[in-house]
């Protein structure tokens, strides 16, 4: 009999849904790799250190999310994953090496923003899937979403990002998530459905980047707002990278 890793291997093995997880898994382990290169996260980690936390942003979310619908982590059934999550960080510490500080801000945040709807979409299906409600969905759809980031911030001894203002980071998770959900229940293909959710998640997010648009904070007290620096919009900081 062939061994189970062995038989997952082949990517004619995979639906659709599986792809759409590779691409969040994979594009969350760059984005993490980088992120633990930034001078707001970097504890002088070591390349396996890095290694650990682009597997943290590229899996954490899949495997929160797989216990949640009580699955078996899929990392530990498709090997791809483990694969494609390595070269994603290799790859980001080759580009953090070449670009010094590029990629620190607005092409970040670019990319981010890219990645973001994935998991939300993909957690969406697997609590679909498990016949759990759809109010569970996109729940699960912005954990599967968020959850990487978290463990990131907390390995980096920031403030996880989901507690603290930015630009709709939940919101916009959770707008993927109620698209698919929708778009699943009223009959369409789940192509149709990945892509406007997709769209939607990304346009919205992309939007508040560039407009500078931020969740509301409650009122504080003058002292603690003096000398605060403002944001950078996404425009801002991808012309402050590339006008050279």
């Amino acid at each position: 009999m062939t061994p189970p890793i062995i038989s997952e291997f082949g990517f004619s093995k995979l639906h659709l849904i599986d792809y759409i997880s590779l691409v969040a898994a994979t594009t969350n382990a760059f984005n993490g790799a980088l992120l633990a290169r930034r001078p707001d996260h970097y504890r002088h980690f070591t390349v396996a250190g890095i290694i650990i936390l682009a597997y943290a942003g590229g899996i954490g979310g899949g495997i929160v999310r797989d216990v949640l619908v009580n699955k078996i982590p899929s990392p530990l059934i498709n090997p791809w994953y483990l694969i494609l999550c390595l070269a994603a960080a290799v790859l980001a510490l080759v580009v953090d090496y070449y670009s010094a500080q590029r990629f620190k801000d607005g092409l970040f945040q670019f990319m981010t923003a890219f990645t973001l709807p994935w998991y939300a979409i993909v957690g969406a299906q697997a609590a679909l899937t498990a016949h759990l409600g759809y109010l569970a969905a996109v729940i699960i759809g912005i954990i599967a979403t968020t959850a990487g980031r978290w463990i990131i911030d907390g390995a980096c001894l920031v403030v996880p990002k989901q507690l603290v203002r930015g630009e709709f980071f939940i919101t916009s998770a959770a707008l993927a998530g109620i698209a698919y959900v929708v778009c699943q229940q009223v009959g369409f293909p789940v192509i149709a459905s990945t892509a406007i959710a997709f769209l939607l998640g990304f346009g919205f997010r992309l939007t508040a980047q560039t407009l500078g648009w931020e969740e509301w904070e409650p009122w504080e007290p003058a002292p603690l707002t003096e000398g605060e620096k403002a944001r950078k919009k996404l425009g801002e900081g991808l012309h402050a990278e590339f006008k050279d």
